[in-house]
């Protein structure tokens, strides 16, 4: 890929379009992502966050805009410029998505086989490395359904960076944990973002803890960017989506009442009902 000043921002999405079978579920996205941040994407569920990610690292393309990543656009990379750009991504996919037949080794030694040519004893060296740097060196032998949840979604977070990538995105990487290990997972993807200079975008709903760990905010509401700062200009907004969501407030203007008749007509037959 092509050389970019340091000060540029590594990923830049700009007005940014896409629809499912015609409906539109992004609607002009615009973002910038510096190097070395780590920036958490926020809303609530089915509003385009996981679709977002999926334009980002080139698993779908936009109907309109541009994704750019280190200078180049992705949606226009063709098979095997694709294939190089994804040798500089890592990918923590939600509940870390283990190969189920494949033991710890063999799940974080994977992405080594495929994009590298490296001898048996050096990929040996770097998977141990890499579980170690998650703390599970000694798991090594062990199959993914040996692990718990937290044990599992570090294998997935070594096989992640297993590449040394200079971009990790993570899809809800705190879904099903338990208060400790989401925390040390929190605290993982922040040293490891640090430590290898890379990084990090991550799709989440979970608030307190993304607001300890990340350097920036994107909120999305129905396709669009409707709220953005650091934590501490989130944790201090006003706007009323973003205090509704960051308080898990049950009154705001996110609805969660499918819109019908008023009870009274429903029950005495004065509205039409179709099944």
């Amino acid at each position: 890929m092509l050389s970019t000043p340091s000060d540029e921002p590594l990923v830049r999405v700009d007005n940014l379009f896409f629809s499912y079978a015609g409906r539109p579920v992004l609607k002009g996205i615009n973002m910038s992502i510096p190097r070395g941040k780590v920036v958490a994407i926020m809303g609530g569920s089915g509003c385009g966050k996981t679709t977002l990610l999926r334009c980002i690292g080139g698993q779908l393309r936009p109907s309109a805009g541009a994704v750019r990543i280190n200078g180049n656009e992705v949606h226009k990379l063709d098979r095997k410029g694709l294939h190089d750009f994804r040798r500089k991504l890592g990918m923590l996919f939600q509940f870390g998505a283990l190969f189920t037949d494949m033991s710890v080794f063999e799940n974080v030694a994977f992405p080594l086989r495929e994009h590298t040519d490296l001898p048996e004893e050096v990929i040996r060296d770097l998977v141990l490395m890499k579980l170690e740097a998650v703390g599970l060196r000694g798991s090594h032998r062990l199959m993914p359904a040996e692990l718990s949840g937290g044990m599992a979604r570090r294998v997935a977070l070594a096989r992640a960076v297993a590449l040394d990538p200079m971009l990790i995105m993570y899809d809800e990487p705190f879904t099903g944990l338990d208060p400790i290990a989401l925390g040390v997972i929190g605290q993982l993807i922040r040293k490891l973002n640090d430590a290898l200079g890379a990084t990090s975008i991550m799709v989440t709903h979970d608030v307190q803890e993304s607001l300890l760990i990340v350097d920036y905010i994107y909120f999305v509401s129905d396709g669009q960017i409707v709220a953005e700062g650091t934590p501490d200009e989130i944790r201090a907004s006003k706007d009323p989506f973003v205090h509704q969501f960051v308080h898990a407030e049950v009154q705001g203007p996110v609805t969660f009442d499918v819109p019908a008749p008023s009870v009274r007509d429903e029950f005495l037959g004065r509205a039409v009902v179709r099944a």
